[in-house]
């Protein structure tokens, strides 16, 4: 035992030190699921996206005693139209560069710690999704609206033609809720930006079993919209703003990067500064007359990506998706620059860019078509057996006919 009065000396010290070591420990985070409780009844969180984009959606909620949640998707309320999406396991591993493009859901998702990531995300993917057990109890729901840009209205600044009105009546009124501005998709030359402006509705008279982040406002393809009013929506079309920019690069001179954007204003070119850029280039070998889509690596659809063919900038005031309908190489509205038939002229190197930096550098040139060598088993095998066993017994029943009439009348001229 100490003395009493070493006891009161040593106090402080250790008041000090105790309290210098708690600067060093680290503090555990709040667990949500412990302050936050389930609605007891169901209600769907309303989210707008545009497709192709990738979107998460955690489950808010959950008893504290799960430990792995069920996600459960359906297109339309109701009995018999549920889809599980889960492998049971509460993860799922998934390789995104692998997804084909028109692939199902089912292929395009992952659950990591209790949260849904739906990748590549289409129209088709709209719907309810709730998070829940493996027993059939839904503890958090999510109304998700992955509106199409196919037929989007398209609007430069430098152009004639604006942004979309507004329709408003009594009842609703039908809007667009832009998104920020994209960074300049180039630097050092005049770039662009791209502003993607989603479809929204307010009216008092939506459905009352749907939250909405803002009030009486929910994206145009919720299902908290009333039916009356949904055929006004399909009309309705998602809208890309775009408007020049510049932005200098941090590597380069600003006097150069100065002239090289009053030279690309006013049409002229400048052959001293055009140097070959250093980024990767990988070569492609493309058949004549074959369609062709390049993507940029690592690029997604709400980002800035640009594409250039050698020196030459394919702005998307003339090359983007939607401008004219008769061209044959354009930008679509997934960042991706396509080619409905591969010429002699499109021989070249095409550059990529990504939020302003170059990235990556695809040279084509012609190839030879892959020879295919077909098996009995093929569809196309299977389809050309059936013409050729189908034109063989018609011409067999023609030649048997035509004897047949033959020897009726050699019967007949006898007789």
């Amino acid at each position: 035992m100490l003395p009493e009065h070493f006891v009161l000396l040593f106090t402080p010290i250790l008041w000090a030190l105790s309290a210098h070591a708690s600067e060093f420990v680290i503090e555990e985070k709040e667990d949500i699921f412990k302050v936050q409780s389930c609605p007891a009844f169901l209600m769907f969180l309303n989210a707008a996206y545009l497709a192709d984009m990738t979107f998460e959606l955690p489950c808010l909620c959950k008893p504290e005693d799960v430990r792995s949640v069920v996600w459960y998707y359906q297109e339309k309320l109701g009995k018999g139209h549920t889809k599980v999406l889960t492998d049971f396991n509460g993860t799922k591993i998934l390789d995104t560069t692998q997804l084909p493009s028109g692939s199902a859901i089912s292929s395009r998702f992952s659950i990591l710690m209790f949260s849904l990531v739906v990748f590549n995300s289409r129209p088709k993917d709209s719907g309810h999704y709730m998070c829940g057990s493996v027993k059939g109890d839904y503890f958090y729901g999510y109304d998700i609206d992955v509106q199409s840009y196919k037929k989007a209205h398209i609007s430069f600044q430098e152009g004639k033609l604006k942004p979309q009105l507004d329709v408003e009546t009594k009842t609703y009124k039908i809007f667009t809720l832009y998104w920020d501005w994209t960074k300049c998709d180039r630097c050092g030359v005049r770039g662009e930006q791209r502003r993607v402006g989603l479809c929204y509705f307010r009216s008092p008279y939506l459905y009352f079993r749907y939250k909405k982040a803002m009030p009486d406002i929910v994206s145009c393809g919720s299902a908290a919209v009333p039916l009356r009013y949904r055929y006004i929506l399909k009309k309705r079309k998602t809208e890309i703003l775009v408007r020049s920019c510049f932005t200098p690069c941090p590597t380069r001179d600003h006097s150069i990067e100065g002239q090289k954007f009053v030279f690309d204003i006013f049409g002229f070119t400048n052959d001293k500064n055009k140097k070959t850029p250093k980024v990767p280039v990988q070569i492609h070998f493309q058949v004549i007359a074959q369609p062709l889509i390049l993507v940029c690596p690592g690029a997604r659809a709400e980002e800035a990506v640009a594409w250039d063919k050698g020196h030459r900038q394919l702005y998307r005031q003339e090359y983007m998706m939607g401008v004219n309908s008769s061209m044959r190489l354009y930008i679509d509205h997934g960042n991706h620059l396509v080619i409905r038939a591969f010429q002699l002229n499109d021989i070249g190197t095409y550059y990529c860019w990504r939020q302003g930096q170059m990235v990556a550098g695809i040279k084509l040139l012609v190839g030879l078509a892959k020879r295919k060598h077909r098996s009995f088993t093929d569809p196309e095998s299977i389809f050309a057996m059936q013409i050729i066993l189908s034109t063989y017994v018609i011409l067999t029943i023609i030649f048997v006919f035509l004897k047949c009439m033959k020897c009726m009348n050699h019967y007949l001229v006898c007789f």
